[in-house]
C-alpha cells in the first residue's frame, strides 16, 4: 500500500480512508457543499488537500458539533465572511453575528456549571 499523503490529488478512495467519510458520503456532500470541488480527469474526482481539509471540517461540524446540514452551510458561509484583517484577538466586536458569540459563551457557561458540580 502506497503512502498518499504527499499526493497532490487523492481519488475518492483515499479520501474517504483518510478522513473515515464513506465515498458516497462524499458524493452526497459534493452535492450539498459547494466548498468541496474535486477536479475531474476522466469522470475520476481527485481531490486537492484544501477538499479533504473541508471535508474534515465539515464532519466536525456535523458529527462533533452535531450541527445539521444547513448549520454547516451558513457556518461556512459566515466563516468567510467573519476574518478579521489584521491579527487582533477575537472579540465580541469583530463578530458580524454576535448571536454566535453568545450561544457559545452561554454553552461555556452550561458546561462550567455541569463541571463545577
Amino acid at each position: 500500500m502506497t503512502d498518499n499523503a504527499d499526493k497532490k490529488y487523492l481519488n475518492i478512495k483515499d479520501v474517504s480512508q483518510r478522513t473515515g467519510v464513506p465515498d458516497y458520503t462524499l458524493r452526497y456532500w459534493e452535492k450539498e457543499f459547494r466548498q468541496i470541488k474535486p477536479e475531474r480527469y476522466s469522470g475520476i474526482r481527485k481531490y486537492s488537500n484544501a477538499d479533504v481539509e473541508i471535508i474534515n471540517q465539515i464532519k466536525d461540524l456535523l458529527y462533533n458539533k452535531k450541527l445539521t446540514i444547513q448549520g454547516v452551510k451558513k457556518f461556512l458561509t459566515k466563516d468567510k465572511r467573519k476574518k478579521v484583517q489584521n491579527d487582533t484577538l477575537f472579540n465580541k466586536e469583530n463578530c458580524i453575528d454576535t448571536k454566535v458569540f453568545d450561544e457559545i459563551k452561554q454553552e461555556l457557561e452550561d458546561i462550567l456549571k455541569v463541571l463545577e458540580q
